[in-house]
């Protein structure tokens, strides 16, 4: 198990799913941590309630991962509370699926804010807190890599997004001993895409393994990429999705 202990993290969309579990990982671990949310309080104070039972401080934040302001007002919070930031997830996302006639300039504009000027803005704020030792995990999609049905190019587009940005974060913030790295989750059981849904047989046929993962399957990866043996880790993309590209 990493030892996080003194580290500060943010992880954004902590509220439930693969979020969620991600926050509890890393307190189990020994970080403190921050989770934002858009609308669901009473879920994101049960994931403090949980972190707090274990001895970790943590906060929940009501923030849009839309909208500018609230993404760098969350990290300047954090700093402002818990005294540093050394652990950024930006988990919060959207999934816009139809149509490609039927894609509006709307939607085409706040997918793109959460999924992509979202994760640029709270890296850029959360780099000017780290020091040496630093981590930025953005959670993307197998979607970004591999589109096997009609109606998730917008969505396909905007988590690909992820692959540069964490490929430049590497080069800009590696002088500084700050990691960069993209976890691409498979067909996840959450309550936005359960594993006994109409949809489920199909998307657990696309996998090597024949099953669904776990936010705990994420929530361990990103672990380790957050703890003292992912040092040597950046600019990297790893695909927790049971096989789902193989």
């Amino acid at each position: 198990m990493p030892d996080l202990t003194g580290k500060v993290a943010v992880v954004t969309g902590g509220s439930r799913g693969i979020g969620a579990a991600i926050a509890s990982r890393l307190a189990e671990d020994g970080a403190d941590v921050v989770v934002t949310y858009r609308s669901r309080a009473d879920e994101a104070a049960t994931v403090v309630e949980k972190i707090e039972s274990g001895g970790r401080r943590a906060l929940a934040l009501a923030a849009d991962s839309a909208d500018p302001q609230a993404v760098t007002w969350v990290i300047d919070e954090t700093v402002r509370q818990l005294g540093r930031l050394d652990i950024l997830v930006a988990n919060a996302g959207v999934f816009p699926m139809g149509p490609l006639e039927e894609v509006t300039l709307d939607e085409v504009d706040s997918t793109l804010a959460v999924h992509v000027r979202g994760v640029f803005l709270a890296a850029q704020a959360a780099a000017a807190h780290m020091g040496d030792g630093g981590r930025i995990i953005s959670i993307g999609s197998c979607l970004a890599e591999r589109v096997p049905v009609a109606g998730i190019t917008l969505y396909s587009m905007s988590k690909s997004a992820l692959t540069g940005l964490t490929k430049g974060l590497a080069r800009d913030l590696g002088p500084r001993g700050i990691t960069a790295n993209v976890v691409h989750p498979g067909p996840t059981d959450t309550d936005m895409n359960p594993a006994d849904s109409d949809e489920a047989a199909d998307e657990r046929a696309l996998t090597a393994l024949g099953r669904y993962g776990t936010p705990a399957d994420v929530a361990g990866m990103v672990s380790y990429l957050a703890g003292g043996d992912g040092a040597w880790v950046t600019g990297a993309s790893f695909a927790v999705d049971g096989g789902y590209g193989a």
